[in-house]
């Protein structure tokens, strides 16, 4: 028996087994899917940044910062150089009141502290010895008219006698004599009386000057005796405040200059006068010569005796730009500050006038203007050029300035 072979099935028309298709159908798919979400990523990533290029960054400067403390406003005011002093305040006019007479006080009118007119009565002494003189002496007086009258009689008698040759020359001459003596007696007389008049009118004591009593030196129905004190008035209204001054300051101090001063209690008012008189001579064991300031006290708020403390203004300029010293720079021998311009620094030249260095300003005559802001702090990175921002309060916004201009002045 004769085996035959069977014949090879053709690759095309056999079918092949599951799992050998089913592989490159699954890889397929993946492919897909991983093409599909890199696709998906790709429109969703944002398109990488363009780089700066170099020369770009380093053409931009820095910009620096200000604070408050850096930067000053400018503002135009009148400077002034002062010379401090201090001493106590004196009246210009005082009087201690004595008595001319003596006697018991019998009344006194005011105590201390109140004001008086001048001529106002003070006091009255006792005048009943004081009228008793006077009608003593007024008697005396009458008693020399009566002589003067008699002696008088006498000459003319004497002259008819003289003319009959019945008298001599002798006895004319000692009855002429003796009117001339009774002349000379009432002429006494009537001083004596004047004399008792004025002291009757001592009884009456009198303010010699308006003012405000100080002192009342006797009570009533004390004894006084003459040139003993009874009242003390000062006159509050112009006092003289005497001060101190170095012998080496006393070629700024002229006659005139305004004075300025505080005193003890009265913390928040500023008192004014004026130098009125200059010693010339240093006190004694001091190389200091008193200047004499009159201070015009015309609400009676200073008291005699006040102490004082202020300066004299010993030079004033005009009103002008006044700059800090402490923003001034010296650039190549001229005086600059840095003046903040459109947010850049500009060294500005400036021509100083007066120069306050207890103050710390100085006058500017030429080269800024009221309300430049200027740099004061030494900052080491800040040159001529240099880009910098303000602080909020030194820099109003734009917006604010238009807003404060769109508004309606008040006239």
């Amino acid at each position: 028996m004769t085996m035959t072979a069977p014949h090879p099935i053709p690759l095309h028309t056999a079918r092949a087994p599951a799992y050998l298709w089913r592989k490159p159908v699954l890889a397929a798919a993946v492919v897909a899917v991983l093409a599909g979400g890199a696709w998906f990523a790709l429109q969703r990533a944002p398109a990488p940044a363009t780089p700066v290029p170099a020369t770009k960054v380093a053409e931009q400067p820095p910009v620096l910062e200000l604070g408050s403390a850096d930067v000053a406003a400018i503002s135009a005011r009148s400077l002034a150089l002062s010379l401090p002093l201090s001493g106590s305040l004196a009246p210009l006019s005082s009087a201690t009141i004595k008595s001319k007479v003596s006697g018991v006080v019998q009344t006194t009118t005011v105590q201390e502290g109140m004001a008086v007119a001048a001529g106002q009565v003070l006091a009255r002494i006792d005048q009943a010895d004081l009228r008793a003189r006077l009608q003593q002496q007024q008697a005396q007086l009458d008693e020399a008219q009566a002589r003067l009258s008699m002696a008088t009689k006498n000459e003319g008698n004497s002259g008819a006698l003289l003319a009959q040759k019945y008298i001599s020359q002798n006895a004319y001459d000692a009855t002429q004599n003796s009117v001339e003596l009774a002349r000379a007696a009432v002429k006494s007389a009537q001083a004596m009386v004047e004399i008792a008049r004025i002291a009757l009118e001592d009884g009456v004591i009198r303010a010699p000057i308006a003012g405000v009593v100080s002192k009342r030196h006797v009570q009533a129905g004390e004894k006084l005796a003459p040139d003993m004190p009874v009242f003390s008035i000062v006159n509050l209204a112009e006092l003289t405040l005497e001060a101190q001054v170095p012998a080496s300051e006393i070629p700024r101090v002229r006659v005139g200059q305004d004075v300025r001063f505080r005193v003890d209690g009265y913390q928040q008012r500023e008192f004014t006068g004026k130098v009125a008189r200059i010693n010339p001579s240093t006190e004694a064991g001091s190389r200091a010569l008193l200047v004499y300031i009159a201070v015009r006290n015309d609400d009676a708020a200073l008291r005699a005796g006040m102490f004082a403390k202020g300066a004299i203004v010993t030079d004033r300029a005009d009103v002008a730009p006044v700059v800090p010293l402490a923003a001034l720079r010296d650039d190549h021998g001229r005086q600059v500050v840095y003046r903040i311009a459109d947010g850049k620094v500009v060294a500005q030249p400036v021509t100083l006038g007066l120069r306050n260095d207890d103050e710390g300003t100085a006058q500017v005559v030429a080269g800024l203007q009221d309300g430049a802001r200027v740099i004061v702090s030494k900052l080491p990175a800040l040159k001529p050029g240099a880009q910098v921002s303000l602080p909020a309060e030194a820099a109003p916004t734009a917006a604010a300035a238009t807003t404060a201009a769109s508004q309606p002045k008040k006239g």
